[in-house]
């Protein structure tokens, strides 16, 4: 085969749901061929682009579904990401919409006080925000989480992820993505 570079497959549950949102579930075109030759997804849509080899052509899919149901994990993994992902990257504190690399952890209970790392005490800050707060108790500089931390839902952070689309987005995913935001167009 020929060195190709196609637009990524986004891959659906079962359901016809996307595995996840943020980030937006998507396979290389390897991946997908693999798994379509393997008989583990059902093509939805495809790319007008086909991949030849000396006995086959298929045109790249843009949309499969996977044929067996993956069920969502029940709780989600407390990870600096998720945190984010959690409080809608945006500071706790002043509500500023940031960059994951802008963002920080700030532990509502400093660890030097015995606070916790966990998904109860620790809420994503901007640098100015978490170095004004230091090591102090919310309560010492009157500087409180607009949201109460806690350990967020699987369901939670997929609804989240919804508010943050990538930025690339086929006209073929428009049935099954479900942002306010225009798809690109390639013609």
């Amino acid at each position: 085969m020929t060195a190709y570079s196609f637009s990524p497959t986004l891959v659906l549950n079962a359901d016809y749901q996307p595995l996840s949102y943020f980030p937006l579930s998507l396979w290389s075109w390897q991946d997908t061929i693999k798994a379509v030759f393997l008989d583990r997804v059902n093509i939805v849509s495809e790319y007008d682009e086909v991949v030849r080899s000396p006995g086959f052509s298929i045109k790249v899919p843009s949309v499969i579904s996977l044929k067996e149901y993956v069920k969502n994990q029940k709780s989600p993994v407390f990870t600096r990401f998720n945190v984010f992902l959690r409080d809608r990257f945006s500071c706790q504190y002043c509500g500023a919409v940031k960059q994951s690399h802008d963002l920080t952890f700030d532990h509502v209970i400093p660890r030097s006080l015995g606070g916790r790392t966990n998904w109860n005490n620790v809420v994503a800050a901007c640098r100015p925000c978490n170095f004004k707060k230091g090591s102090k108790r919310s309560k010492e500089i009157n500087m409180f989480p607009i949201i109460k931390p806690e350990a967020p839902s699987t369901s939670l952070l997929k609804k989240n992820g919804r508010y943050f689309p990538p930025n690339y987005l086929h006209e073929s995913w428009r049935d099954f993505l479900y942002w306010d935001t225009e798809l690109e167009s390639h013609n």
